[in-house]
């Protein structure tokens, strides 16, 4: 997959001498430079990178990239991907990307509904799980769905993935302990047939006594898909889909109540959530999310961690798909800057400016929806009168498409006037429920406003973003990913 990456090295570093990211030849910044040098593997994709280009398009010297990429493979993050034949000399040896040697969550926590994915290094999804939610359930109810999906979806690493025909595929990885090779065949009886753990499963044979992630699997957590009583809609580790709303299902915040988390899953970075603003992504703090007022000032990210324990991120939705698609090298993105305009059950903006997102100096930028247009309007759940988000809902609940997709189209020429950005992309639940007649609508208001004022090149273009209702939870996961590839920026 071709990617677009920016450009930014160390105030240290060398100038590369083929244009690409700098990097810098000191310990001090040992973790720069190998975020760059896996920026450069993952966008080499299953071709791979040599050593020697990998020094050009850094500017490091070859010595610096041997240690780095020594380092990468026995960690097991880079492998050889062939040998490329040299102008002179010996063929050079060819390395690539591991991409399951890494992996992120990514929740995506709307006001009714949840969805959770896992992505590998490379931004694939791996797996997913999608359900009913009430955001004003309140924080315990809420808190225990998005632990009971995550765990779930990560179980996928640790269970469901690595079972093939009642075996455990062998070097594969539960609560950080090697147990491939230990349930093949007679041992430990049928383990993971069907995917489950039942009851003394793995305790009852030749790893009778030994705990997995800190004996929090003991005594049958997961049979039949239960997590300590709980439940997730009655499924099966690996099946997807059904309701999550259920506040019971994570007793205590864990799988079995006693506070164990997933620090264990060695491949596992992190867990991004993104969900509707305002907040403060620095802290992780959430304000008054509009309509749900009694979420203010909650610490959603400790909060999280604590429950989990792997690091967390929290972002708006509207940041994280913009993320997401900044970085996922999409032909909808090129240009660099752009518009993210997310319509669903609220109307926000995630800003792409010169290929870094653009989050404000209080981390507040993007309410697009709660701009005002309508002196003396509709009342809004925000306090205020004539806002957009209130205006284009009220359209939509009406059935007319078409006004509520002019209504959006008045607001980004608001937005295309004050940032000249390159091109408008359109998502969200709404839009996807008709997505020719919001671009066509929002379309047709840039290109009057560029006529009006004789812009050269007509309007500014309007497409769907890529990845459908993915592209939240799937950019969610990139506020994990998106820095060990040298995207700090974003």
């Amino acid at each position: 997959m071709n990617r677009t990456r920016a450009t930014t090295g160390a105030a240290t570093g060398t100038t590369p001498r083929s244009g690409g990211p700098a990097g810098a030849n000191l310990g001090l910044v040992r973790s720069h430079n190998t975020a760059l040098v896996l920026g450069l593997l993952r966008d080499a994709g299953a071709e791979g990178i040599s050593r020697l280009e990998l020094a050009e398009r850094t500017g490091l010297t070859p010595q610096a990239v041997s240690k780095i990429t020594a380092r990468l493979r026995e960690q097991g993050f880079a492998a050889e991907a062939g040998r490329r034949a040299s102008t002179g000399g010996k063929p050079r040896t060819v390395l690539r990307l591991v991409p399951e040697a890494g992996h992120a969550v990514g929740v995506h926590l709307d006001r009714d509904e949840l969805r959770v994915v896992l992505v590998d290094l490379d931004g694939a999804v791996v797996g997913e799980r999608h359900g009913d939610l009430d955001l004003g359930a309140g924080a315990e109810a809420v808190l225990g769905a998005v632990c009971a999906a995550v765990r779930e979806v990560v179980g996928e690493l640790a269970v469901g993935t690595p079972a093939v025909g009642g075996q455990v595929v062998a070097g594969q990885r539960v609560g950080g302990q090697r147990v491939g090779e230990l349930a093949v065949g007679g041992q430990a009886g049928e383990a993971l047939e069907g995917g489950e753990l039942d009851g003394g499963a793995l305790y009852g044979g030749d790893l009778a006594g030994k705990a997995l992630d800190g004996g929090a699997l003991e005594g049958g957590a997961l049979d039949g898909g239960a997590l300590d009583g709980g439940d997730l809609a009655g499924k099966e580790p690996g099946e997807r889909g059904g309701s999550v709303a259920g506040g019971g299902a994570v007793a205590g915040g864990s799988v079995t109540g006693g506070g164990a988390g997933l620090a264990g899953v060695g491949s596992l970075v992190g867990v991004g959530v993104a969900l509707p603003g305002p907040l403060d992504h620095a802290h992780g703090v959430l304000h008054r999310v509009t309509g749900f007022p009694e979420w203010d000032g909650f610490p959603l990210r400790d909060a999280l961690a604590e429950r989990l324990g792997v690091p967390v991120v929290v972002d708006k939705d509207t940041n994280a798909a913009a993320l997401g698609l900044a970085v996922g090298g999409a032909e909808e993105v090129a240009g660099g800057s752009f518009a993210y305009l997310h319509l669903g059950t609220g109307l926000g903006a995630g800003l792409v400016i010169g290929g870094s997102v653009h989050r404000g100096a209080r981390t507040g930028a993007g309410e697009f929806g709660h701009q005002v247009v309508q002196l003396d309007g509709p009342l809004c759940e925000c306090g205020n009168r004539g806002c957009v988000e209130v205006l284009c809902l009220a359209a939509v609940a009406r059935g007319e498409v078409a006004e509520a997709a002019r209504v959006l189209g008045v607001a980004a020429g608001n937005l295309v006037g004050l940032l000249d950005i390159d091109v408008v992309l359109l998502g969200g639940r709404t839009v996807a429920r008709a997505p020719g007649a919001y671009v066509r609508g929002v379309g047709e208001v840039l290109g009057a406003r560029a006529r009006r004022e004789g812009t050269s090149g007509g309007g500014v273009p309007v497409r769907i973003a890529p990845r459908g209702e993915r592209v939240v939870a799937e950019g969610a996961a990139q506020l994990l990913l998106a820095p060990l590839f040298g995207r700090g920026d974003v």
